[in-house]
């Protein structure tokens, strides 16, 4: 199963086949089953008596990176974008191994219902990457309909680190996120009479390197903040000053006032530089808000609930429960409960990536090939049981009969 997602990436809101597999065989296992819930998600409900109600989610999508692992089942694949580009799609953030790992623990829990009681919500959720899945089934009516929301939500994700590691903290584990297009407009016209013209590729060059100072000049150097700029779109020929420039920022925050201050900074600098550039009002830069997560806070007596159970599993010494630092990716399957008072959650890391591999690789100076989002992302095949088994344990020791 594993080897068949991997090889069949698809990205968010487009996970179509991916869905279709999980839908069967949550219906094969005889689970309520609803999908197509914020557009492309599955939910499979199996209730099994009185006792608390436990939410499993798993992300599906896929990265448009193009995969250089080279290993047999390595993907091939690639989609049109709406905008007519066609990219490379990979599973290069291990959403694969956690699909595979929901239908794992789907079969067990099944097979296991004498050894516990309450009801169990299986979700299989789209287009994490762009931080908008979640929402979009929570804001579905056949959810809000038909979903029961939960007491405890678990969701657990892969690791860049040894397979047979676990790390489950309380507290603000990962930031909060947005992402947002700001488009610079200008006058196009022809290259040899720039003079004619206002060059939006400027305007866009300039504020990409303006926008470091928000961080480096506007932000407390103790508070974590991040500013990136993932792709930038302007022109089509070289002789042809476009009329537009398109600049995609990524946000990461862990205080709401390093938020406001991070889109501050942006449209101060946006404005700023239409300003010096000449350009009237209506020709002014335009932000597009599009997918946001707040952080992940860990609810303490759930993790420790979570982590009686696992020590149980996991060898001596390699179960994480203290001293990390909060991680500066991001996440938004909480944004399932979110509006839910009586819901707590818990997100947990799990390790597959073999050491000695991770080692050689850095002795060698290359790039780890377990490290999320580039094209040399594997996941260790010894991980994928293991995480089924870790996450069987955790939810038997929420649901598990007193």
């Amino acid at each position: 199963m594993y080897k068949d997602l991997h090889t069949h990436p698809e990205l968010g809101f487009m996970e179509t086949r991916t869905a279709d597999i999980v839908s069967e065989e949550l219906k094969s296992l005889g689970y309520e089953v609803y999908s197509g819930i914020g557009k492309t998600g599955v939910v499979g409900i199996l209730k099994n008596g009185d006792g608390p109600t436990v939410m499993f989610r798993a992300d599906m999508d896929a990265l448009p990176v193009k995969e250089t692992t080279e290993l047999p089942y390595a993907s091939t694949a690639t989609v049109k974008l709406p905008d007519g580009n066609e990219v490379p799609t990979m599973h290069a953030c291990g959403h694969d191994a956690h699909i595979t790992w929901l239908l794992g623990i789907a079969k067990l829990m099944k097979t296991l219902q004498q050894d516990w009681k309450g009801t169990l919500v299986l979700v299989a959720q789209p287009a994490e990457e762009p931080i908008m899945g979640a929402r979009a089934m929570r804001e579905d009516p056949v959810f809000i309909k038909n979903v029961p929301l939960p007491d405890y939500l678990l969701a657990m994700h892969t690791g860049p680190f040894p397979t047979g590691m676990v790390m489950n903290l309380p507290g603000t584990r990962m930031a909060g996120t947005d992402q947002l297009d700001v488009t610079f407009r200008g006058i196009g016209g022809h290259g040899s009479a720039p003079q004619t013209t206002k060059d939006p590729i400027i305007m866009a060059s300039e504020a990409i390197l303006q926008y470091q100072t928000i961080i480096s000049r506007s932000n407390d150097p103790q508070t974590p903040a991040v500013l990136t700029v993932g792709s930038v779109q302007a022109g089509q020929d070289n002789n042809v000053i476009p009329a537009s420039a398109l600049v995609k920022i990524n946000f990461r925050w862990l205080k709401p006032e390093t938020r406001k201050m991070l889109y501050d900074g942006v449209s101060r600098i946006d404005s700023g530089i239409a300003f010096s550039n000449g350009l009237p009002m209506g020709l002014y830069p335009i932000m597009k808000k599009k997918g946001y997560s707040f952080p992940v806070v860990n609810d303490s007596a759930l993790v420790r609930k979570v982590n009686t159970t696992l020590e149980k599993v996991v060898k001596k010494g390699s179960l994480i429960s203290a001293g990390l630092p909060t991680a500066m990716g991001s996440e938004d399957f909480h944004h399932l409960v979110l509006d839910n008072k009586k819901s707590v959650y818990d997100f947990i890391f799990v390790g597959t990536a073999p050491l000695d591999k991770v080692i050689a690789a850095r002795k060698e100076g290359k790039q780890t090939p377990f490290a999320n989002h580039n094209g040399n992302y594997m996941v260790d095949l010894a991980g994928i049981p293991w995480g089924v088994q870790l996450g069987t344990d955790a939810l038997l020791g929420v649901l598990k009969l007193k």
